[in-house]
C-alpha cells in the first residue's frame, strides 16, 4: 500500500548503536593508515635489502627482518617478496600507499600480477573483499599451471635428436632437449670434460716452462671439448665405469698449512691448498676448525722426516653432544639446523676440543667468524656473546624500537604532512552481495583464458 511521507517519523539513531558506529569507523580509519604505513615500510625493505644493510653477518634480509624485527621468517620473507614485487606494479603501490588496498589484497595480487595485467586485477581488489582476491588468484594461478602444463606437454612432444652420417664418415648431431634432460647433458658433458683435460692441462703446465712447446699440446676450443667429452659419455655407458679405481680421497679437500700460521694468521708461512692455489690464513683457520688432519715434519731442506697419526678434531660423540646443546647455528638471527663444530679458542691457539669451547654455526657464519671479523666469546654464565667487526655487540634479541606516548596521532600526522585524505571508507570495496563467479572472473580477466560466453555476450 501506499506510504503517505507526512506521516513518517524519523527516529534518532540509539547512542550505543552510533557508539558502535564510531568506533568501526575508528578501526577501518586506523587500518586505512596502518596499509599505508606498511606501503612506506616495504619501499624501505626494498631499497634496504637493495642496497646489501643486511649483509652483516646475516644470510639475508628476511633473516635480518627476522632478528630486528621479531617477524616469523616466512612473514619476513613475504614481506620481502611483496617489498620486490611492487617495484614493477606502480599501481598497486600507489593505492597501498593511499590506503585504498588492504596489504592482505596486494600481497595476494603480487602473486600473479604483472605490469600487462595489473590494472584489471586492481580493478578486482577495490570492488571485492580479501577473500574475493584470494579466490580469484587461486583460479589465475590454476589457469597458468594448466598453461604451463601445456607448454610441457608441447615441449616434451619437440623433443628430437638428429643423427646424420655424412659422406666422409663424420656424424652431425643436431637435436632439441626438454630444459631438465637439457641441464642433465650440460652437466655430464661439463664432468666429461674435466675428467679428460684435468691430466691434460697437468702436462701443458709442466711443459710450459720449456723452450719450446709442442704443438700438439695446444688446449682445444670448448667445440672440440665438448665433442670429446659426448664421445667419452657414450664410452661410459658401454663400459659402465667413468674413472676406474679412483679411491674416494681424491674427493677430498687436502690444505697445507704451517702450524704457526694456524695460531696466529700474522705469521708468515704456508697455507695453500693441494695442487699450490694460495688460501688465506683465515680460511685454512676455519677449514682446520673441524676437519681430519695430519701432522708432517719437515727438515730445513724442507724434506719430511716424521708423519703423525690422523687424528679427529672433533670426535663423533663430541660432535652428537654439540648438536643436542646448540640445535642451530648460535649466530643471532640464524636457525639453520645443520652446521659446523668451531672452536671459540682455535685448537691451534692451545683451546681444548671440549663441548664448553665449542659452538655449533653454519657453514656462512663459520666463515663470517674466521674470514670476516666477526667475533664470538663464551661468558661466564655459559652464553656465547657475538660482535661485529667493528666491536659492536649482536644482541641475540635487539632492543625494542623506541614508540612515542602516542603513536595513533604521530602516524596520522605523518600521513596528513605526506598529503593522504584517508577516511572510514577509504579501503571499502564496491561488492553489494551478489555471489562471485570465479570461473567467469578468470575467463575475463586472464588473459591465456578463452573467451567466455558472458562476456561475449
Amino acid at each position: 500500500m501506499p506510504i503517505d511521507a507526512n506521516t513518517c517519523t524519523l527516529v534518532p539513531t540509539h547512542p550505543a548503536v552510533a557508539e558502535l558506529d564510531r568506533l568501526g569507523d575508528e578501526i577501518a580509519l586506523l587500518s586505512a593508515h596502518l596499509d599505508a604505513a606498511t606501503a612506506r615500510l616495504l619501499a624501505l625493505i626494498r631499497e634496504f635489502d637493495a642496497r646489501g644493510g643486511w649483509n652483516t653477518g646475516f644470510r639475508s634480509c628476511a633473516h635480518w627482518l627476522a632478528w630486528r624485527v621479531g617477524l616469523d621468517l616466512g612473514a619476513a620473507r613475504e614481506r620481502v617478496r611483496v617489498a620486490h614485487a611492487l617495484a614493477a606494479l606502480p599501481r598497486l603501490a600507489e593505492a597501498l600507499t593511499r590506503g585504498e588496498l588492504s596489504y592482505a589484497k596486494v600481497r595476494a595480487l603480487t602473486r600473479v600480477a604483472t605490469p600487462e595485467t595489473e590494472a584489471r586485477l586492481l580493478a578486482v581488489a577495490r570492488a571485492g573483499t580479501a577473500a574475493h582476491v584470494e579466490r580469484i588468484v587461486r583460479g589465475w594461478r590454476r589457469l597458468d599451471r594448466r598453461a604451463e602444463a601445456r607448454e610441457v606437454a608441447l615441449q616434451d612432444a619437440r623433443r628430437a635428436l638428429y643423427v646424420v652420417q655424412e659422406g666422409d664418415g663424420t656424424v652431425t648431431i643436431r637435436g632439441r632437449l626438454t630444459p631438465e634432460a637439457g641441464a642433465l647433458l650440460l652437466r655430464a658433458l661439463d664432468a666429461g670434460r674435466e675428467a679428460m683435460y684435468q691430466r691434460t692441462r697437468a702436462v701443458r703446465a709442466a711443459s710450459a716452462g720449456g723452450a719450446g712447446a709442442d704443438p700438439a699440446l695446444a688446449p682445444p676450443t670448448r667445440a672440440q671439448q665438448q665433442a670429446d667429452a659426448l664421445v667419452m659419455l657414450a664410452e661410459t655407458a658401454l663400459h659402465h665405469e667413468l674413472d676406474p679405481g679412483a679411491p674416494g680421497e681424491r674427493y677430498q679437500v687436502v690444505v697445507h698449512v704451517d702450524a704457526a700460521v694456524l695460531e696466529d694468521s700474522a705469521q708468515p708461512g704456508q697455507t695453500a691448498l693441494e695442487g699450490g692455489i694460495r688460501i688465506s690464513a683465515e680460511t685454512s683457520q676455519r677449514l682446520a676448525c673441524d676437519a681430519s688432519r695430519v701432522v708432517m715434519r719437515h727438515d730445513p731442506e724442507g724434506r719430511t722426516v716424521e708423519v703423525g697419526a690422523r687424528t679427529r678434531t672433533i670426535p663423533p660423540a663430541l660432535r652428537r653432544a654439540l648438536q643436542h646443546r646448540d640445535r642451530t647455528c648460535r649466530f643471532p638471527g640464524c636457525e639453520v639446523g645443520v652446521g659446523q663444530g668451531h672452536h671459540v679458542r682455535h685448537w691451534a691457539q692451545g683451546g681444548p676440543t671440549t663441548l664448553s669451547n665449542l659452538v655449533m654455526l653454519c657453514r656462512r657464519h663459520h666463515r663470517a667468524v674466521h674470514e670476516e671479523g666477526y667475533r664470538v666469546v663464551r661468558e661466564s654464565d655459559e652464553t656465547f656473546r657475538f660482535s661485529r667487526p667493528d666491536g659492536r655487540p649482536l644482541p641475540e634479541v635487539p632492543p625494542a624500537s623506541r614508540v612515542c606516548a602516542d603513536p595513533v596521532t604521530a602516524l596520522r600526522a605523518e600521513h596528513e604532512a605526506r598529503g593522504l585524505c584517508l577516511g572510514a571508507r577509504t579501503a571499502c570495496p564496491t561488492w553489494l552481495g551478489e555471489r562471485l563467479d570465479v570461473g567467469w572472473a578468470i575467463g575475463v580477466l586472464h588473459p591465456l583464458a578463452r573467451p567466455s560466453p558472458r562476456s561475449a555476450g
